[in-house]
């Protein structure tokens, strides 16, 4: 086989598919600085998906009962315990940390309410969930066509289709994709693809008491969330950032981006996203010229051989 031999299929961009019907580009931005940990974000997905319940034993990791995301847990709320001294900074801390004391402070100023106990306990709590990500691995690996992107540029996965072949749930930089037991289909998040048709915000947003989690056109939420971000520092939580937000990053930017108090690996986020699939181009020339090269050697070896 030569290398003018070896295609590459491409999934049309979003949104090329839908041309005239494609609506505006919908997802979530979780601003983590309000998050309570209150988890009605996990009982609302799960109540209006028909969700699974999910086992309810102790995790080891303070009141994170469900521990990641998985088929059975399409939204996580993560309970963070960083234990900072009283008037001092955390050991270990980055140097944007301010002094306890300031920083509770800081948090009140912004409107944020900070848990600690007289020790200088600080909780970070987020709710994660698919990221729905500009380009999905997940969709570039599906023989089957399950997975697709819908009109309003989320990811779904089609139950009716997947055969539960699997090759999703590796295909994910963030771990979110996963097969059910006694199923074997691979199940996550649709932004509730079912409430967007009736222009209905998902049921974790409606759900969420603070509005830690927030619903709408992305680019709205982009500008959101930079203002926000903004803010914070301003106020003095130089630690904050955004993630998954960047259209430069290596998923081409998410559809679901959260404000982090903390790096994300904290979070227990990965730090630098890459779209799995991103070299797969590169691979396949580089296997036709392989096999071109060994098909040709073998052919002269065959020649060389007869004379």
């Amino acid at each position: 086989m030569s290398s003018a031999e070896v295609t590459v299929i491409e999934t049309p961009a979003w949104p090329d598919t839908y041309g005239s019907d494609a609506k505006p580009r919908v997802g979530f931005f979780t601003d983590t600085s309000i998050c309570i940990g209150c988890k009605a974000c996990e009982v609302a997905c799960k109540e209006w998906n028909g969700v699974p319940a999910t086992s309810y034993e102790f995790t080891g990791h303070s009141y994170d009962n469900t521990g990641d995301l998985g088929a059975d847990t399409w939204r996580h709320v993560a309970f963070v315990e960083q234990r900072l001294p009283v008037g001092g900074v955390a050991e270990g801390a980055p140097d944007s940390f301010v002094a306890e004391a300031h920083r509770q402070e800081v948090l009140e100023r912004s409107g944020i309410e900070a848990e600690r106990d007289g020790e200088g306990m600080r909780w970070l709590m987020a709710s994660d969930v698919c990221k729905h990500c500009t380009h999905a691995a997940c969709l570039e690996v599906c023989p089957t066509g399950s997975l697709f992107r819908t009109e309003f540029g989320t990811v779904v996965v089609q139950q009716d289709i997947c055969n539960g072949c699997g090759y999703c749930v590796p295909a994910c930089p963030f771990g979110v994709l996963d097969r059910r037991d006694g199923d074997g289909r691979v199940w996550k998040c649709t932004l509730c693809y079912d409430r967007l048709g009736d222009e209905l915000e998902p049921a974790c947003a409606k759900a969420c008491p603070t509005k830690s989690i927030q619903f709408g056109e992305h680019d709205e939420l982009r500008a959101r969330a930079q203002e926000r971000v903004e803010r914070l520092r301003a106020d003095g939580l130089a630690e904050a950032r955004l993630y998954g937000e960047d259209p430069g990053d290596g998923v081409g930017g998410a559809g679901a981006f959260f404000l982090l108090l903390d790096e994300p690996e904290v979070y227990g986020l990965p730090p630098d996203p890459v779209d799995t699939t991103r070299d797969l181009g590169e691979m396949w020339k580089a296997a036709g010229l392989a096999a071109g090269a060994i098909a040709a050697g073998v052919l002269a070896s065959f020649a060389g051989g007869s004379r």
